[in-house]
C-alpha cells in the first residue's frame, strides 16, 4: 500500500518463473507530489504547469528567491534537493550543467542522499551524456530509475507547455516519465538507452547554433543591401531557407513579437548556456572522431561572444554581436 501511496512504477519480480506483480502502476496515483529542482527560465514555467495539471509540487533552487512565483500558486520550496526526495518519489530536475547535476544527485545535500527505493529520477538538463550515466548508476545503486529528458523549445514553449522531450533510460519506464512529461511539453521520443536523450540534444542544439548564426548573417547582409528587415524574413519563410531561427525566434529586433530580440535580448537560452552546449559537441564529436566545421566555428562563436559581454544574453544576440563586429 505503501508503494501505491508514493505512486511507484510498474515492476515485474520474477520468482521460480512466475510472474509477480508486486507494484501497481503509477498512475494509479499519479496525483502525488512531484519534485522539481532547478527554478531558471526553465524549470519554473515547466514546474508550474505540473501544478496546473493538478501535481503537487515539492521545489527547490540554490537560489530560494527563484521559488518565490511557484510558492505564490501553491508549491511547497524546500531547502535542499535531499529534502525534496525525503517527499516526493518523483523528481525532474533542470540544471544548467553537469557540475550542477552531479552536484544535485550526489552532493551532501543531493537527492541520493535520502531517494526512496522505486523513485523516478528525470533530469532535463543537458548535460555530457556520461555524467547521465554516471547518475543512472549512482540512482540504480539506492533502488532508484534515472532517466535522461532533456528538452527543445526554449522559455516560449516552457511556458505554453509545448516543449519536446528527447529521453534516454530503461524503455519499460518510459510510459511513466511521459505522464510527467506530457503536462509539460507536447512531444515525447524515446531515443535508447541513458544517454542517448543528452546525445540527441546536443546535436540539435549544435543545428540550432549553426541555424541562428546562418539566419543573423542573413539579416545583416539584408539590411546591408537595404532590404528591410520584415520583408526578407517574408522572403526566407516563404522560401528554401525558411528555419526555426527565421520563422520562430528571429534574431532582429522589431521583426517578431514574443521573442528575446523584442526585449533587448533578455530572458530565452543564454548565450553562456549555448556555449556550453557547444563545448559538449565538440567534446562528443573529438571523442567520436567526428567533423564539425561548423560546430567547431559555432562554438568559437559563443565562446567569444561571452567574453565580450553577451554571456547572459540570449543566444539570438548573435546578431548584435555580428552588427557590432562590422562598426569596429
Amino acid at each position: 500500500m505503501a508503494a501505491l501511496l508514493r505512486g511507484s512504477r510498474s515492476l515485474l519480480q520474477r520468482s521460480n518463473n512466475h510472474v509477480d506483480l508486486t507494484i501497481v502502476s503509477r498512475s494509479m496515483a499519479s496525483k502525488t507530489p512531484v519534485g522539481f529542482i532547478g527554478l531558471g527560465n526553465m524549470g519554473t514555467p515547466m514546474a508550474l504547469n505540473l501544478l496546473k495539471g493538478g501535481y503537487p509540487i515539492i521545489a527547490t533552487d540554490v537560489f530560494p528567491e527563484s521559488g518565490k512565483q511557484l510558492q505564490d500558486h501553491g508549491a511547497q520550496i524546500l531547502d535542499t534537493p535531499a529534502e525534496v526526495a525525503d517527499k516526493a518519489d518523483r523528481i525532474i530536475t533542470m540544471l544548467p550543467s553537469s557540475p550542477n547535476v552531479i552536484e544535485a544527485y550526489t552532493g551532501p545535500n543531493g537527492v541520493l542522499r535520502k531517494v526512496k527505493k522505486g523513485s523516478l529520477l528525470i533530469d532535463s538538463s543537458t548535460i555530457d551524456p556520461s555524467v547521465a550515466k554516471e547518475m543512472a548508476l549512482a540512482s540504480e545503486k539506492m533502488g532508484a530509475v534515472f532517466m535522461d529528458a532533456p528538452v527543445s523549445g526554449g522559455v516560449g514553449a516552457a511556458s505554453l507547455a509545448k516543449l519536446t522531450f528527447m529521453v534516454g533510460g530503461p524503455e519499460e519506464e518510459f510510459t511513466a516519465a511521459k505522464e510527467l512529461l506530457g503536462c509539460m511539453g507536447h512531444n515525447a521520443l524515446y531515443c535508447g538507452k541513458v544517454g542517448a536523450g543528452q546525445a540527441a540534444k546536443i546535436c540539435n542544439n549544435m543545428l540550432l547554433a549553426i541555424g541562428m548564426i546562418g539566419t543573423a548573417e542573413t539579416m545583416n547582409l539584408g539590411l546591408r543591401l537595404g532590404l528591410d528587415p520584415k520583408l526578407l524574413t517574408q522572403v526566407l519563410n516563404m522560401s528554401s531557407g525558411r528555419c526555426w531561427s527565421s520563422d520562430t525566434y528571429n534574431p532582429v529586433p522589431g521583426v517578431m513579437e514574443g521573442v528575446p530580440s523584442a526585449n533587448n535580448y533578455l530572458g530565452g537560452f543564454g548565450t553562456m548556456l549555448m556555449a556550453k552546449d557547444l563545448g559538449l559537441a565538440q567534446s562528443t564529436a573529438t571523442d567520436t572522431k567526428t567533423p564539425i566545421p561548423l560546430g567547431s566555428l559555432a562554438h568559437q562563436l559563443y565562446r567569444t561572444m561571452c567574453a565580450r559581454g553577451y554571456a547572459n544574453k540570449d543566444f539570438s544576440s548573435i546578431f548584435q554581436f555580428l552588427r557590432e563586429e562590422e562598426s569596429q
